[in-house]
Order: structure tokens, then C-alpha cells, then sequence
């Protein structure tokens, strides 16, 4: 057996999570070309480079298919409910930093905040008879999050392009979504709200509450752990 390292398969996150970890003496690479998703792992024994999809490391980590895993935190929130029974976060890594806001058009002078935002929904129901649009990728965190507000007339709708759009397309009034420099929202004539900041987010490393672990992994992972700084 061995203890398995998910971390994500291409792009800036990976880059950065290998040089994180090649900074505390586990070097982390690619085996073979782009397109193979086998990695190696330097420095310590026992353990394996699993590399995914950001997206699909929460879901791997709560099924314990892999005992550790780099995403973003936003992305442990929105897939796993009850997160912190299944996966228990470690290290903040220091990159991959995004801020999940809730942003309306620029035209809409009268609405500031969330309490500005309940009240333009319910008139929005009585004039357009069916209510205010948000459009997302996060369901989970924005409902939470409505909910814990008061903002009760709203529907969510499912973005699967570019959300910023979506105002501009009238496919939504509002949007919430991902945002690091705040330059493609104003782009599309869009201000967050001044209390619309839901979650900041940054690149975590995880260990899964759901794996297996016989006593040669546990000393692994302890190894692991100790060697990057952490406690277990």
C-alpha cells in the first residue's frame, strides 16, 4: 500500500503545489507527457502523485480514494456538505487566492448590499412575475449564504460558461462567482455588493477523514506530515 497525494493535473495550481512541496524536500513531478496523468514522487517512500482535476480532489478525498489532496478551499465547500466531517484541512498553501462575491449591474445605483438586494428582489417579483436570476456554479455556498441573509426572492441558475456574461445576455440580474482582480467584472458593468464577500478562497492541502489507513501507511503519512511542517 501507499498513502496517495491528489493534487491538480495542470496549470498554475500544479506548478505551484510541486513548488511548495519541492521547498520542504518532496519534489513532485509529471511522468512521461502532458496528456498521461502518472506523476512521481522524490524524497520520501510510499507515497503516490495522484493527479486530477481541482474539481475532482474533494470528491476523492470524501469517498477516501486519496488520504491527501490540494484544491481550493471554495471547491471543498461547494462539493462536500458537512466538509469537516470528511475532510480536515491542513496547511493553507499560500496561492490560488479567489474571493466568491455577489455582484449586480453598475446601473442598479439604489442597491449597495444584501439588505439593498432582498428588497429589489421582491419588487422584481411583483413587476416581472417570476424571480430574480442568479447565475452560478456554486449552488450550495450561495444558498447557504442567501439563506443566513434573509434574501428570500431568488432563483439560482446554472452557469456553465462565463458567468460575467450572463447579465449582459439576460440570461441572470445578478451573479455569483469566483473573482481574483475584480477586472472582469468591470469589464461587464458589474460591483459586488458591499457586504457580497462569501468565502476567500486560496489552494489547501486536505487529508481525507474517510481513508484507510493500515499502520505502515499511518507512519507514512506521519513522515509525510513531519517533513513538510505539519502535525497530523
Amino acid at each position: 500500500m501507499s498513502v496517495k497525494l491528489g493534487v491538480p493535473s495542470k496549470g498554475r495550481l500544479m506548478e505551484k503545489t510541486f513548488d511548495w512541496f519541492g521547498q520542504r524536500g518532496v519534489k513532485l513531478g509529471r511522468a512521461g507527457s502532458e496528456r498521461e496523468y502518472a506523476g512521481f514522487v522524490q524524497g520520501i517512500e510510499n507515497v503516490e502523485l495522484v493527479l486530477l482535476s481541482a474539481g475532482e480532489i474533494p470528491r476523492e478525498l470524501a469517498a477516501g480514494r486519496i488520504h491527501l489532496g490540494v484544491t481550493g478551499t471554495d471547491l471543498v465547500r461547494e462539493k462536500l456538505g458537512g466538509w469537516q466531517s470528511q475532510v480536515a484541512e491542513l496547511a493553507e498553501l499560500g496561492f490560488g487566492h479567489a474571493d466568491l462575491i455577489l455582484a449586480v449591474p453598475q446601473a442598479w445605483v439604489d442597491v449597495s448590499n444584501l439588505d439593498d438586494l432582498d428588497a429589489a428582489a421582491a419588487a422584481f417579483r411583483l413587476t416581472h412575475g417570476f424571480r430574480l436570476r442568479i447565475a452560478t456554479k456554486y449552488h450550495r455556498l450561495v444558498r447557504e449564504f442567501l439563506r443566513d441573509n434573509g434574501v428570500a426572492d431568488y432563483q439560482l441558475v446554472d452557469s456553465q460558461g462565463a458567468t460575467e456574461g450572463t447579465v449582459k445576455n439576460e440570461t441572470a440580474e445578478a451573479i455569483a462567482d469566483i473573482t481574483s482582480t475584480g477586472d472582469t467584472l468591470r469589464a461587464n458593468h458589474l460591483k459586488v455588493l458591499d457586504d457580497g464577500l462569501m468565502l476567500q478562497s486560496q489552494a489547501t492541502l486536505f487529508r481525507s477523514r474517510m481513508a484507510n489507513l493500515d499502520g505502515a501507511d499511518s507512519t507514512t503519512l506521519a513522515n509525510l506530515l513531519h517533513k513538510l511542517g505539519l502535525t497530523s
